[in-house]
């Protein structure tokens, strides 16, 4: 596939996946939403419907990699069906470019219930500030909408976090990787099904301490975007943390990548 193709592809099919699963995680969370407090299952099957959704766009495309992780397991894997070393950087940068305008996109869509929700009077005296007024050197270490944009641990432990992360990936970039052992699964279009199903299954089995970001651009970009934004109110980015859901989806996908080559090639 040439250069354009895989542009193109990444940038749309990450911008919808994020765009639809920040979009789910901003219903449940913000103030005067129809799916308020709806809870972890639609947060859960939200992302897996944002992941069908995104590599069906993308797939016919780009290959609908979505995710840094899943390029990297697909380099490490290479030959057919594998990717090109020298393609990576461009997957990379499509990648993140469409994670931060899915991440825009939320919060247009929801502009006025991230307004509401960030000067409500509960909201502000549950996070110390003051409405109309964010005091950055004293702002949490995570705001009270970082959680649609980003990740972040439930118990804060960097070795846990990071070895949560690691093997989430892992079983999500094997899972790809296998699928072409099993004859006609591709082909017949029932790969991205299976992938969605996967991410549903992580995030109701591994998603309970970190939020499951799996995916580098996932968090990084949004995060970003988190920064950038005008949001009253909005605390702290986290950068702390931020390195976690990089490293640990990365190394997760390398580790798939090296078990496909040692198990099933």
């Amino acid at each position: 596939m040439s250069s354009s193709d895989i542009f193109i592809g990444e940038t749309i099919g990450t911008a919808v996946l994020i765009l639809l699963g920040g979009g789910v995680v901003a219903a449940v969370t913000l103030k005067r939403s129809k799916a308020l407090n709806a809870g972890w299952l639609a947060i859960t099957f939200g992302w897996g419907f944002a992941v069908l959704t995104g590599a069906y766009i993308a797939g016919g495309v780009s290959g609908a990699h979505l995710n840094p992780a899943v390029t990297v397991g697909l380099a490490i894997k290479g030959g057919e069906g594998g990717t090109q070393w020298s393609d990576v950087p461009l997957y990379f940068a499509s990648q993140l470019l469409g994670a931060m305008i899915g991440a825009l996109l939320v919060w247009v869509s929801y502009y006025g219930h991230f307004q509401a929700h960030l000067t409500d009077p509960e909201v502000i005296a549950e996070t110390g500030g003051q409405e109309g007024l964010v005091d950055q050197s004293a702002a949490p270490a995570a705001g009270p909408v970082l959680g649609i944009f980003s990740t972040g641990p439930e118990i804060r432990n960097a070795v846990q976090n990071l070895a949560t992360e690691i093997i989430a990936t892992t079983v999500l970039v094997l899972a790809i990787l296998t699928q072409g052992l099993t004859e006609g699964l591709a082909v017949s279009g029932t790969g991205a099904l299976m992938t969605a199903l996967v991410v549903v299954g992580l995030g109701l089995s591994l998603g309970g301490p970190t939020g499951y970001a799996i995916n580098p651009v996932r968090d990084l970009g949004p995060r970003i975007v988190h920064a950038l934004l005008p949001l009253p109110n909005k605390g702290g980015s986290d950068w702390g943390y931020a390195w976690i859901p990089v490293v640990g989806p990365l190394a997760g996908g390398a580790i798939a990548g090296g078990l496909y080559e040692l198990a099933f090639a």
